[in-house]
C-alpha cells in the first residue's frame, strides 16, 4: 500500500511539474492536474492540497536527495562527486530545476524555503577543499556549474539539441581535474 501511495505522490509531482514548466505555475489549477492525471481533485486532495503543497514536495525531496550526496560526499574522489551529482540533476530533478528557473516569481511569492542556495555552498567548498590555487577553486566551482547549466533546459538554444548531461559532465570534469597541456589552462 505504501508504494502505491508513494508511486501516486510521484505521478502528481510529475504531471504537475511538467504542466508548470508549459504553462507556468500561475496558470496551472488544480483542476487540470486532476484532469491530467484522470482522478478527482478530491484524490488530489488526499496528496496536495494545494499547488504550493506540490512546489514544496518536490523542493524538499530535491533537497533531501542533495543532502545524501552531501553527507557521503566527505573524502570521495572530486570526479566521483561530480558524478553524482550530474545524475542527480539529469535526472529527476532536472526538471525541477527548469521550474524553479522558469517559475522565479512564483517562487519568491510563495517564500519556498529552499535550502539548495546552502547546499550548494557546500558542494563547492567540497569539491574545492584540497586546493589552495584560487584558479584551481574556481575551476572546480564551474564544474558544478557546468552542470547545472549543461542540464537545463530552460537555458539551452535550439542549436545546443546535441548538449546533454554527459557532455556538460565531461566539461566538468575537464574543469575539475584538467591535463597540464590542455588548451587554456594552466597546468
Amino acid at each position: 500500500m505504501a508504494g502505491r501511495r508513494s508511486d501516486t505522490r510521484e505521478r502528481i509531482q510529475q504531471v504537475a511539474l511538467e504542466l508548470f514548466i508549459d504553462q507556468g505555475y500561475e496558470k496551472t489549477s488544480l483542476r487540470e492536474i486532476a484532469e491530467r492525471l484522470e482522478v478527482t481533485k478530491a484524490a488530489l486532495y488526499y496528496h496536495f492540497r494545494t499547488k504550493e503543497d506540490i512546489v514544496v514536495s518536490l523542493t524538499e525531496d530535491f533537497g533531501d536527495s542533495l543532502e545524501e550526496l552531501l553527507e557521503w560526499a566527505p573524502g570521495q574522489p572530486r570526479d566521483e562527486i561530480l558524478r553524482r551529482f550530474a545524475d542527480l540533476v539529469a535526472g529527476r530533478f532536472g526538471p525541477v530545476m527548469a521550474f524553479i528557473q522558469a517559475n522565479q516569481n512564483a517562487m519568491k511569492e510563495l517564500q519556498v524555503k529552499s535550502e539548495f542556495p546552502e547546499q550548494l555552498k557546500r558542494l563547492f567548498a567540497l569539491i574545492s577543499l584540497d586546493d589552495r590555487d584560487p584558479a584551481a577553486r574556481l575551476r572546480a566551482r564551474l564544474a558544478l556549474v557546468a552542470i547545472l547549466l549543461g542540464n537545463s533546459p530552460m537555458l539551452l538554444d535550439e542549436e545546443d539539441d546535441e548538449m546533454s548531461g554527459e557532455v556538460a559532465l565531461q566539461v566538468a570534469l575537464e574543469l575539475a581535474s584538467p591535463r597540464s597541456g590542455s588548451p587554456g589552462l594552466a597546468p
